[in-house]
Formats: structure tokens, C-alpha cells, sequence
């Protein structure tokens, strides 16, 4: 048996704060730079050297989607989570939400466009459409993850944009836009923005002054700008300082979108972005269930599964998924054809929390491609509502005290309160795993410490956990294991057990002791659009010697559950 203990990752903590400015010079940095560049005379600033053409072309590309373009190129817009249709004005409808805005502006979307069919011809009409009415600086469409993200999306698409410009027009004025929109990009990329958005932001300057031909100095200030984030934000065993998973497929994206602008320009990839490429890939795989997609933690998305097996073939790294990651706080049971992946890590800090969830210990489970016990997700959308719901600690497979979070999330948007110690222990047997893991996020509202064991049978076919609650008696809890859309649940007749039902036709049972067990509405989003699901609730009262509930998830046979289920309650996902 080997175990393997971790604590707390404070180091890239306190690297993140030295490294980072405070926020207070930021702000003034940002005022200053926004009162100079809304008055009349701060476009003349961005004045300089037209190229001709771009110096070299970007090889590397990743697929639209046809259908969106379609959609696109027709008027229905959907960015952010939000559906504009036919915006008026077209660059800065008043009912568009800011992420719609900056989404639409950053030109993410072109792929799509070009991807095939009669929107091609769209592209180069927004573009133009864009120069036209957007000459001057504005505060999110020059925002510079944005400005970077169009900038970079250009270029790659450059070709395809002014394929119809029979008399270069449109090349010169996209040329003459994207030198000026470079000159402000250099004053902002190091310090506007924060986290994943600044390697975005520092990706698109160095694109942009390699193809526009400025290989010079200030290309080589942008890489080392860009070699410090990467220390910063890449954790030593590959995650991401978020610990979002899909925040660690965009920062991996981004690193082979600049080593591929490197490799086309000849310039050597510094070792540190090498080195991250090479950690933060097999941490990708890590997140990944069956169904080729991603784990729902810190506000993250399923996201496509061909656009991650595109990246990870691009990463040009053959690891495989980790066991553990140590740094980033999560562990992974694997056997037979179950997983589960469970947050045992803690938050993230400042400037890398504004859409961290409260889901300390949560978890989730597949069995081959089919998703079981799930977290609800991450919003999309204008509602900051639903973004708090979203986050909470009721919206995660973990046991809530009291419905209340095991992490403050303040009202603007950061978190607060956070467990001040959590720990997690690993063992392996003969295929055999276990995790046990700790946290005291209750003790100062309620004098409660949480722990949560899980265990994985080596077939793959038997998962028991074990929650316990130690302190003061009194408190309210539930445990709460959030289903997958696609799992028919059904409460047996003694109320003793759940059986779900699974696409394939494959049977699952959870057993509980120790909790009133009962079925409830949920709602799920990894999806991006939010769809009704059930949730099994264990509910119970702590003691005066604390709490403890068992339960175990077996996989039921088939001939075993055929007369259960006409005698069952059978509840559907809507």
C-alpha cells in the first residue's frame, strides 16, 4: 500500500502577489490610461509603420463550426451565454450584457465564418463593418484580452477575410488597424488584465509583432512577460492557478498558438514555455471523463472533445493522466471503466477567483461515456444570479452545512472566508483506491470539520463514501450527489435506496445509511445551456458525537431490477 499525503499550496500563492502589481496601482494605471485614450488626440499615439502584407502566415488553425457561422452570418448571435439577434447597433446593442460585447468584438467566432458555405462571405463584411465604427478606443472592445484575441483571430484568418478584396482595400485597412491596435496592446498586455486573460493578451501581442514584421526588442519584452505568467500560473504539477478546467484548455491553447507563431518566425521557444506545454497537457487529461470531455469544477464547461483531443495532439505530449495533482488539489480514482475526480485542494487567491466555486471535497463520476454523479456547472449569461447559484456549495456533489457555503463568495464576485486548512490522504491496494481528505470551512460559523472518504473497488463497478461531521452538535446538513440529464433516478418503495437508470441500459444503485434519504430537482449546465436534472439528497442533524452517513454506489445487474421497476417511482429529468 502506498499513500501520499498533501497540504496546502501557498508558494505559487505568495509568487502570484510579489509578482503581480497591487490592485490599487493597477486601478490608477487603468484610469490614467482611460482618460488619455477616450479624448480626441490619443489615436494619433497609435500612428506608426504600415507592413504591406503580413511578414509570415500562422500554419496553425483550429476548426470552426459551419453551423454557428451560418447562424452568425444570419443574425442570430449567440456569445456568453446570451442570443442577440440582429444587434443595433451592431457593435454596441444596449441590451448586450458586457461578456456579449466583448466576445463579439474579440472576433473568436471568425473560424466559423470561414469554416465552409455561404458565410464565408460574412467574414469580410464584419471586418469591414468593424474598421468603420470602431476607430476609436473603447473600454471592452480594446480591453486587451479582446483587442488580442481579434488581433490574433485575424491573422489567422487573414487570408480567408480578404479573399474577395479584389482591390486590397480591405487588406490595407485591416493592416493599417491592427498596427495601431498593436501600439496600444504593448502599453496594457503586462498589467490590464489578470490570469488567464493576460497569457491571452500577451499571446496576441507577440502573434501580432511577429506577423506584422517587429521581431526586434519588443518582441523579446513580450516573451519574457510571457515566461513570468507562465511561472506564475502554471502550477508545478501542470494545472492552473484557477483550478478551472476549462481556464487549463484555453491557457494550453494559447501556449501552442505562441509556440507555433514562434516556430513560423524561427525563434527559439524558451524553455519555460516549452516546459509548461509539456506539464499542462497530461493535467488535461486528468480532467477528462469518458465521454472525452471535461470535469465540471470552478465555473468550467464539458467544452468539445474534439477541440481537446485537437489540443492535446498539438501539445505534441504523450503523457498520460496523473493519479493526483498535488499542486492543484485534485484526485482521481480509476478502475475497470469507473472514474471519479474529486476536488481535495483549495481555492484559488486573488485575481484568480472571480469565478471560483465553494465545491471544496465535491466530485464526480462516469462509468465508460456516460456521466452519473455530476457538479452543476458554470453559467453562461447576462444573470448574476444565476452565476451565485452556479458557484454555491448547494450546486456541487459535496455535503452543505446548513445551506451554507464552505467558501464565501462576496459580492463582488471574490471569494471571502475559505477553509483555513484542508488536507488529503491517498492509498492503493491490489487496484484497490481511496481517498480521504479533510476540510474546516464550517468550524467558525457552526465548530464543524468536514471529511469525506471515497472508495473504489477495483473492477470499477463498487464506489462507498463516507461523510462525517465532528464539533459542535445541532446543525442541519445534506449531502447532495447532483445526476447527469441523461440518468433516470427512481426512489425505491422502502425509501432505502435510488435506482438510476443509465442511457446504455445499464443499472446503478446508491445505498445510504446514517441520512434520510430522498430525490430532488437540480439543474445542470456543463452543457452551456441549463437542463433539469434530479439530485439525491442525504439529510440528517449532527449530534451530540457528530455525524456519519455510508453510502455506496454498486452497479446493479440487469435481471436484478426488471420487477423494481414497475413497483418503483420513477422520476424524470424533464
Amino acid at each position: 500500500m502506498t499513500r501520499v499525503s498533501t497540504g496546502e499550496t501557498a508558494g505559487p500563492i505568495r509568487r502570484y502577489r510579489a509578482a503581480d502589481a497591487s490592485g490599487l496601482l493597477t486601478r490608477l494605471r487603468h484610469d490614467a490610461l482611460q482618460a488619455l485614450a477616450a479624448g480626441p488626440l490619443y489615436r494619433h499615439t497609435l500612428i506608426g509603420r504600415v507592413p504591406d502584407d503580413l511578414r509570415l502566415r500562422i500554419g496553425l488553425r483550429w476548426p470552426g463550426d459551419p453551423k454557428r457561422g451560418a447562424a452568425i452570418a444570419g443574425g442570430e448571435i449567440e456569445l456568453g451565454g446570451e442570443l442577440i439577434r440582429n444587434p443595433s447597433p451592431r457593435w454596441h446593442p444596449p441590451s448586450a450584457g458586457a461578456e456579449w460585447i466583448a466576445a463579439w468584438h474579440s472576433f473568436g467566432w471568425i473560424a466559423d465564418l470561414t469554416a465552409g458555405g455561404a458565410a464565408r462571405d460574412a467574414a469580410g463584411d464584419l471586418v469591414q463593418s468593424w474598421l468603420r465604427e470602431n476607430s476609436g478606443w473603447h473600454g471592452v472592445a480594446w480591453r486587451s484580452d479582446v483587442l488580442a484575441t481579434r488581433v490574433f483571430a485575424w491573422v489567422a484568418q487573414f487570408d480567408e477575410i480578404v479573399r474577395r478584396d479584389q482591390d486590397h482595400t480591405l487588406r490595407r485597412a485591416m493592416l493599417t488597424s491592427m498596427a495601431a491596435q498593436l501600439r496600444h496592446l504593448a502599453r496594457t498586455a503586462s498589467w490590464e488584465v489578470a490570469g488567464a486573460a493576460r497569457v491571452r493578451a500577451l499571446k496576441g501581442l507577440i502573434a501580432g509583432r511577429a506577423v506584422l514584421g517587429e521581431p526586434g526588442a519588443g518582441l523579446a519584452k513580450a516573451l519574457r512577460a510571457l515566461e513570468r505568467e507562465v511561472q506564475v500560473q502554471i502550477l508545478p504539477d501542470g494545472g492552473h492557478l484557477s483550478r478551472n478546467p476549462s481556464l487549463q484548455l484555453q491557457v494550453l491553447q494559447d501556449l501552442i498558438d505562441t509556440r507555433a507563431v514562434l516556430r513560423a518566425a524561427r525563434i527559439q521557444t524558451p524553455g519555460t514555455l516549452q516546459h509548461a506545454i509539456e506539464r499542462m497537457a497530461p493535467i488535461l487529461r486528468f480532467f477528462r471523463h469518458g465521454d472525452r470531455r471535461l470535469a465540471l469544477f470552478n465555473d468550467s464547461l464539458e467544452e468539445d472533445g474534439v477541440l481537446i483531443d485537437l489540443v492535446l495532439t498539438r501539445s505534441e505530449t504523450k503523457a498520460g493522466a496523473p493519479t493526483q495533482a498535488p499542486q492543484t488539489g485534485f484526485n482521481r480514482l480509476q478502475a475497470g471503466r469507473s472514474l471519479a475526480i474529486m476536488d481535495t485542494g483549495r481555492t484559488p487567491p486573488r485575481g484568480f477567483d472571480e469565478i471560483a466555486h465553494a465545491g471544496t471535497l465535491s466530485f464526480e463520476m462516469s462509468h465508460e461515456r456516460e456521466r452519473i454523479i455530476v457538479n452543476c456547472g458554470a453559467y453562461r449569461g447576462p444573470k448574476w444570479s444565476w452565476s451565485r447559484v452556479a458557484r454555491a456549495s448547494a450546486a456541487h456533489s459535496v455535503l452543505v452545512v446548513a445551506d451554507t457555503n464552505s467558501v464565501e463568495i462576496r459580492d463582488d464576485g471574490a471569494l471571502g472566508r475559505c477553509p483555513r486548512s484542508i488536507a488529503s490522504e491517498r492509498a492503493e491496494h491490489e487496484g484497490q483506491q481511496w481517498i480521504s481528505a479533510t476540510h474546516d470551512g464550517y468550524r467558525e460559523r457552526f465548530g464543524l470539520t468536514y471529511a469525506r472518504q471515497l472508495f473504489l473497488a477495483a473492477d470499477g463497478e463498487d464506489l462507498r463514501g463516507e461523510e462525517r461531521l465532528t464539533g459542535r452538535p445541532g446543525a442541519a446538513f445534506v449531502v447532495r450527489f447532483h445526476l447527469h440529464p441523461s440518468v433516470q433516478a427512481s426512489l425505491a418503495q422502502d425509501g432505502g435506496s435510488v435506482l438510476f437508470r443509465l442511457p446504455s441500459g445499464m443499472f446503478w444503485r446508491l445505498r445510504a445509511a446514517g441520512a434520510e434519504i430522498s430525490l430532488g430537482e437540480s439543474v445542470y449546465l456543463g452543457s452551456g445551456e441549463a437542463r433539469k436534472t434530479q439530485q439525491v439528497m442525504l439529510s440528517g442533524t449532527v449530534g451530540a458525537e457528530g455525524a456519519a452517513v455510508r453510502w455506496a454506489l454498486r452497479r446493479e445487474p440487469k435481471e436484478g431490477v426488471r420487477d423494481e421497476l414497475g413497483g418503483g417511482r420513477p422520476v424524470g429529468n424533464g
